[in-house]
C-alpha cells in the first residue's frame, strides 16, 4: 500500500510533531509509520485496527474487486487470487521490513497482520463473538466498535415516508462503488418497500423510482433506527451501526477489508454478500428480499447487537489508556532506577 519512500517521508513528520507535542502516548488509526518513529521517540504506541487484519485471526480471503476479476470472471479470479495472495502480501510487508531495518529496528516479518497492527498496545474495534481468533497476547485487545454519526439535519421529506411497508436505508460511503447504484436503484423500485439512498455526492444515473429518495448524507444513527434493511458497502462503521439495533445488512463490497468484515456479518446469519463489480438488480433484488422476509436474518442481527451493545469503545478506551499509561510510567521509573 505504502512505498518505502512515504513510509520515510512520514516517519519524519511524525518525529517532527511528537518533537513538538511530547506526547506520553500516541494513538494511531492504520498510521502504519507510527511503528517505526514511536518507537524511535521513545513514545508508547497504540493502533487501532479492526480484527480482521490481526494476526491471530483465522479466516478465507475473499477475492476484491481489482481489475483482473472482470477479465477472468469471480471463480477463476479467486483461484488465482489464493495462490498469488501469500506472496502479494509479503510485498506489501517488504517497505515496513526495509523502512525498521534502516533505522536500525528489527524486522516485523512478512506477515501482513503482524505489519498493520503491530504497537505496544493493539486495539481492535469489533467484537471477538464475530470472530475465530486464536488466543491473544495480553497486548491485543477487543474495545467493541467506535460508533459516530454526522450531526446534520433530516432531508425536508423526512417525515413524508410511509410506515406501512419496509424501510430500507442505503449508504455506500465514501468507499462504495458508485458504479452499482443503477442496478440497486432498478432492483429498489421493483419491490414493495420504501428506501431512503445517501449518495454521498455521487451523480445518479438514470431516472429514481418513486418509492425511493435521495440525500447527500443522511444522519446515520437515525436512519438505521428506523430502518428494516441496511445496504452498504460492507465496511465495520456503517455494518456496526446497523447491526448495533439489530438491522440485518447487505454489503456490496469493493475492497478487501469490506470482504472480510461482511464474511462475519454473513457467518452470524445477520446478513448477506455480494459482489459490487457483478452484482445485477435481479441479485440485489432476490438478497432484498431474502434479508427483509427471510428466516432467521433480523434473529441473527439481534444477537449480533446483544454482543455490540456489551462492548463499547467509549467506556472502554479510556479506561485501557489510564491503565496503561500507569503500568507505562511505573515501567519507565524502574528502569530510570
Amino acid at each position: 500500500l505504502y512505498e518505502l519512500s512515504t513510509l520515510e517521508h512520514y516517519v519524519a513528520q511524525d518525529l517532527r510533531l511528537m518533537e513538538q507535542v511530547a506526547p506520553d502516548i500516541v494513538v494511531g488509526d492504520f498510521r502504519l509509520s507510527l511503528a517505526v518513529s514511536a518507537e524511535l521517540a521513545g513514545v508508547p504506541y497504540v493502533a487501532l485496527s479492526n480484527a480482521y487484519w490481526s494476526p491471530y485471526c483465522r479466516q478465507a480471503y475473499t477475492v476484491p474487486e481489482l481489475p483482473f476479476v472482470r477479465l477472468l470472471g469471480p471463480r477463476l479470479a479467486q483461484a488465482v487470487f489464493s495462490m498469488v495472495r501469500p506472496l502479494a502480501f509479503a510485498l506489501h510487508c517488504l517497505p515496513m521490513h526495509r523502512l525498521r531495518r534502516r533505522h536500525g529496528l528489527a524486522s516485523l516479518g512478512f506477515n501482513l497482520g503482524s505489519v498493520y497492527t503491530h504497537a505496544d498496545c493493539t486495539l481492535y474495534a469489533d467484537v471477538p463473538s464475530m470472530f475465530d481468533m486464536a488466543p491473544l497476547p495480553p497486548s491485543h485487545r477487543f474495545i467493541g466498535p467506535v460508533a459516530w454519526s454526522p450531526d446534520i439535519a433530516v432531508p425536508p421529506w423526512w417525515d413524508e415516508i410511509r410506515g406501512d411497508r419496509p424501510l430500507v436505508y442505503v449508504t455506500l460511503g465514501s468507499s462504495g462503488q458508485v458504479q452499482c447504484l443503477p442496478a440497486l436503484l432498478e432492483a429498489l423500485g421493483q419491490l414493495e418497500l420504501e428506501a431512503m439512498v445517501a449518495t454521498a455526492g455521487a451523480p445518479v444515473p438514470g431516472s429514481v423510482p418513486g418509492n425511493v429518495r435521495l440525500a447527500d448524507y443522511l444522519p446515520g444513527d437515525a436512519a438505521v433506527s428506523r430502518a428494516d434493511l441496511v445496504i452498504c458497502n460492507g465496511g465495520s462503521p456503517t455494518a456496526h451501526q446497523a447491526l448495533s439495533r439489530g438491522v440485518p445488512v447487505l454489503g456490496l463490497a469493493g475492497n478487501l477489508d469490506q470482504y472480510l468484515n461482511m464474511q462475519a456479518v454473513v457467518k452470524g446469519r445477520a446478513g448477506k454478500l455480494l459482489r459490487s463489480g457483478s452484482a445485477t438488480a435481479l441479485e440485489i433484488g432476490a438478497a432484498v428480499t431474502e434479508l427483509l422476509h427471510g428466516p432467521g436474518y433480523r434473529a441473527g442481527a439481534g444477537r449480533l447487537a446483544q454482543a455490540l451493545s456489551s462492548s463499547t469503545a467509549v467506556t472502554q478506551f479510556p479506561r485501557i489508556i489510564n491503565d496503561l499509561q500507569v503500568s507505562w510510567s511505573s515501567s519507565a521509573r524502574s528502569r530510570e532506577g
